[in-house]
């Protein structure tokens, strides 16, 4: 057995009580559950020994659970106060009441809030551990995993790219052989010849504490010294039913769970130190009065604790407001990937811990559209090509911003978010808020967006922006012009919230005079047009459809390019309808749910802004409907100038 390194000293005795308290604390919910005193319940019993791995960890270093994985949490540090209050869903828990009990989270511990979706964690991990790698520190990162969970594509993602990078990352795969009611022999890859390099993995009986401890210091150490990452499959039970809402009884034999019993780890770790003499039979029960009447205590005064409030439950969606300065560009003719390329490369310039990540944005290849040309060879150490894999990337981009980092990643076309749209929704718009502010995650994310460009078929054509925005926490821009790319993206950079911004690509190389460069925080409109009698709202590539069809009309037409969707300024909107009194706006997007029905939505809702009009509101817009790859097809489903006057005629009837 080699020598166990201990950042703090296991002394079984206290082991054995820190298992036996969350093994009562799991009992005690279920008993308070049975009373109707809280929602739902999930047990760690039988997983508790993997505990031990804690006592090798330094508080530098980084745990991403899952929900069965208290007796791990309660090693760490976090006690039965903290835990009755998340089963509660009370104020002062780690969530304030947001989280389901079981998804831990502790900034103060390192331990990064659990989504739901089973391997949520998983990427975002990776992206902790890559960011340690990339500060040359020896820290490590422990990511867990159930074994049903293990079948989710994103954890092949995870572990592809911490073997690619050697990343300090310890997968522990908890293996109960249920996927709650779900025999998991067959599908769980680990049992499957040829899926899993054993290279990397280790077997371990996850109920035996020394077995667990030598196991763990073996990966540990292999991490800390730069040598990448271990698969650690642990062999044990799930001694309950899945959670509150399930009854194991009515799938497993009764001999399979009196089988189960004998193999517990708080039996096997009691029975260890009876034969050691380190404990008695009557110490053991004396020890287990004791935690009965501890727990009990603490849960009747967690159940007394103040519930949150209704009115803080718009609280922590958003960081510190953000304080948009003049972005890094000169005036004179560019576009906008001239601008966006030197506003990147002065956001590099000052901010080492700003990070890139993309598909082929090194050089000398600098992005398919050039957006990066020439910001690896400047900045190798921060600039770096992702694989073809989309969730990697924004999953990544999560763990990095929880680290400290401000990840700037690239989507190659927005059109291929959709394999990301777990992390996306899952953990970028929601780990700040499910965390009670604790785990903000700031990031830059942006993609090429739009069409009119023929060929571009059904994968690189969308505008798919309504999405994003229908999904809170996201701030959301599509800038027109070199200037608002530019200052858009300097705003994103320093900004203490996730935006997403999408760059239009039938415009974003089209020459612009720039006259002036000034400050541009999202949430600002700006008119583009003045007029007096009709007011066209629209953003992207459709500005020019605006133009073109003002140019037409026999009436004073008013343009304004919101750039910014989420937050939107309706102020500026409705300040143009006291003049004009109608609406107009134009989307590329599908119609239905799309965001300029959210425009007249909000306009048409409110009482005041209603009474400005005096006509209906119009929408132009794709029709539900893809984008084909003959321009005949794009073109039939695209708005076009046609439609806009048709529109524009309608309201000024």
């Amino acid at each position: 057995m080699s020598v166990i390194a201990h950042t703090k000293p296991l002394v079984k005795l206290d082991f054995l009580r820190m298992m036996m308290t969350s093994r009562e604390g799991d009992r005690r919910e279920g008993i308070l559950l049975r009373q109707s005193k809280g929602w739902f319940q999930v047990s760690g019993m039988g997983h508790e020994a993997l505990g031990a791995m804690c006592y090798l960890l330094r508080e530098d270093d980084f745990l991403f659970p899952y929900y069965r994985d208290r007796g791990l949490m309660m090693a760490r540090g976090m006690s039965t106060k903290e835990l009755a209050l998340a089963y509660f869903a009370k104020r002062d828990s780690s969530s304030g009441g947001r989280q389901m009990p079981g998804h831990y989270s502790s900034r103060k511990l390192n331990v990064g809030s659990v989504c739901t979706p089973t391997g949520g964690g998983l990427l975002p991990a990776a992206g902790v551990a890559w960011a340690m790698q990339l500060d040359k520190k020896d820290s490590v990162v422990i990511a867990t995993v159930g074994d049903a969970a293990m079948r989710q594509g994103e954890f092949f993602e995870a572990w592809a790219f911490a073997v690619q990078e050697k990343l300090p990352l310890i997968i522990a795969i908890e293996d109960n052989k249920y996927g709650i009611s779900t025999p998991t022999e067959k599908f769980m890859a680990l049992n499957l010849p040829g899926i899993v390099a054993h290279d990397y993995m280790v077997k371990v009986d996850g109920r035996q504490v020394d077995k667990v401890l030598e196991a763990a210091n073996t990966a540990i150490n292999k991490a800390r010294a730069g040598e990448g990452p271990t698969l650690m499959w642990f062999d044990l039970d799930r001694l309950s039913s899945h959670t509150s809402s399930d009854d194991h009884r009515t799938y497993r034999d009764q001999a399979d769970i009196d089988a189960m019993a004998d193999r517990d780890p708080i039996k096997l770790l009691k029975d260890e130190l009876i034969a050691a003499g380190e404990l008695t039979e009557d110490g053991f029960s004396k020890l287990q009065e004791e935690i009965i009447a501890e727990v009990d205590s603490i849960y009747r005064e967690a159940e007394k604790a103040e519930d949150p409030r209704a009115e803080e439950v718009m609280d922590h969606l958003w960081g510190v407001p953000d304080q948009p300065a003049a972005p890094p560009i000169e005036t004179g003719a560019q576009t906008m990937v001239d601008a966006i390329n030197k506003t990147l490369a002065k956001t590099l310039a000052d901010d080492p811990d700003v990070i890139m990540f993309g598909e082929d944005i090194e050089d000398p290849k600098g992005g398919v559209f050039k957006l990066t040309e020439g910001l690896s060879d400047a900045f190798p150490k921060q600039v770096f090509n992702s694989p073809l894999a989309e969730a990697t990337i924004i999953g990544v981009a999560v763990g990095m911003a929880m680290y400290g980092k401000r990840p700037v990643f690239e989507l190659q076309f927005v059109d291929f978010f959709c394999p990301a749209w777990n992390q996306i929704m899952s953990n970028v718009s929601t780990t700040r808020w499910r965390s009670f502010g604790e785990w903000p995650t700031p990031m830059t994310v942006y993609a090429p967006y739009g069409a009119y460009l023929p060929g571009g078929s059904l994968w690189h054509s969308q505008s798919n922006e309504a999405y994003f925005a229908h999904t809170p926490g996201l701030k959301i821009a599509i800038p027109s012009t070199p200037e608002d790319a530019a200052g858009l993206f300097w705003t994103a950079v320093h900004s203490d919230d996730p935006c997403f911004i999408f760059v239009p690509k039938h415009i974003f190389r089209k020459r612009v005079d720039v006259k002036e460069v000034k400050p541009l925080g999202f949430g600002k409109a700006k008119v583009v047009r003045e007029g007096s009698d009709l007011t066209i709202v629209t953003y992207g590539n459709t500005l020019e459809l605006a133009h073109e069809a003002a140019d037409k009309l026999d009436a004073s037409v008013e343009i304004i390019d919101i750039r910014s969707l989420v937050p939107l300024d309706v102020d500026t909107i409705a300040k143009s309808l006291e003049k004009t009194g109608r609406l107009v706006v134009i989307q590329e997007d599908t119609k239905t749910c799309g965001f300029g029905q959210h425009i007249i939505s909000e306009i048409t809702s409110n009482p005041d802004h209603f009474g400005l009009l005096f006509s209906s509101p119009q929408l132009v817009s794709r029709p539900d409907i893809h984008i084909g790859y003959n321009p005949i097809y794009e073109y039939a489903a695209l708005p076009d100038v046609h439609d806009v006057l048709t529109a524009c005629k309608t309201a000024l009837d």
